[in-house]
């Protein structure tokens, strides 16, 4: 029974241990595809935006690698009708459909270069995009000590836009998040964001509030997001 109650508290004890970090290639590809981070032995995944109508108004999806490369990712933005496929292919990500080059990458799975875009994407030394410049722009991106990203700075011609996001005090829930838009030092926007969570503090689904302040009086639009997880 001694042996038994001790086996129970180191079990207990190891649960104790904090969340996964997120991986420099989970967290630079959520930043330039706009979607949700997630951590983990991620086998494919879905998000789906649903207005308050509960039409979709967007979905993402893709697969991964054990190694937590991304084998495909496909976005679509129900509301403007577009929409891409990429599949890896060697060095590249092609388009689905057409079989067009589209991102170059660095190493095995990290985004290196958009050429019809002449956009290209620097990394830190732990592999996570923090920069991606292009002939008219330049952003530049932030990640906390677990790699969740908190937002960033775009710089062109004429204007700045920063976005700051500002995760959860609770390490398990990430994705509860508040986010403020400033263009050209006049506020765009605020966003709260508020989950449930699976075993692996992913999100399963999601509440989400955006307000337009670019407008008087400023417009507040309510949206829910259902995820799809399987994991390896």
């Amino acid at each position: 029974m001694i042996l038994i109650a001790l086996a129970v508290l180191l079990t207990a004890c190891d649960d104790t241990k904090g969340p996964v970090s997120f991986t420099p290639e989970m967290a630079s590809f959520s930043n330039e595809f706009d979607f949700d981070p997630l951590r983990g032995p991620v086998k494919d995944f879905s998000q789906t935006l649903l207005n308050e109508k509960g039409e979709v108004s967007k979905r993402v999806s893709g697969t991964l690698s054990k190694e937590g490369c991304f084998d495909s990712l496909e976005l679509h933005d129900v509301e403007n009708n577009t929409g891409v496929e990429l599949v890896l292919n060697a060095n590249y990500y092609l388009d689905a459909e057409t079989q067009e080059k589209r991102l170059l990458l660095k190493g095995k799975c990290q985004l290196a270069e958009y050429p019809s875009a002449g956009l290209v994407w620097d990394t830190d030394e732990h592999g996570f995009i923090t920069v991606a410049r292009g002939k008219d722009v330049e952003v530049k991106y932030r990640y906390d000590e677990e790699g969740y990203p908190l937002g960033k700075s775009t710089t062109s011609k004429e204007a700045h836009l920063s976005v700051v996001s500002t995760p959860s005090r609770d390490g398990h829930k990430k994705l509860d998040y508040t986010a403020v838009s400033v263009l050209n030092d006049k506020p765009l926007g605020r966003v709260k964001q508020t989950c449930d969570y699976d075993r692996h503090d992913n999100p399963v689904s999601c509440q989400l509030l955006i307000v337009d302040e670019s407008v008087t009086p400023s417009v507040e639009r309510n949206y829910s997001i259902k995820n799809t997880i399987e994991y390896y």
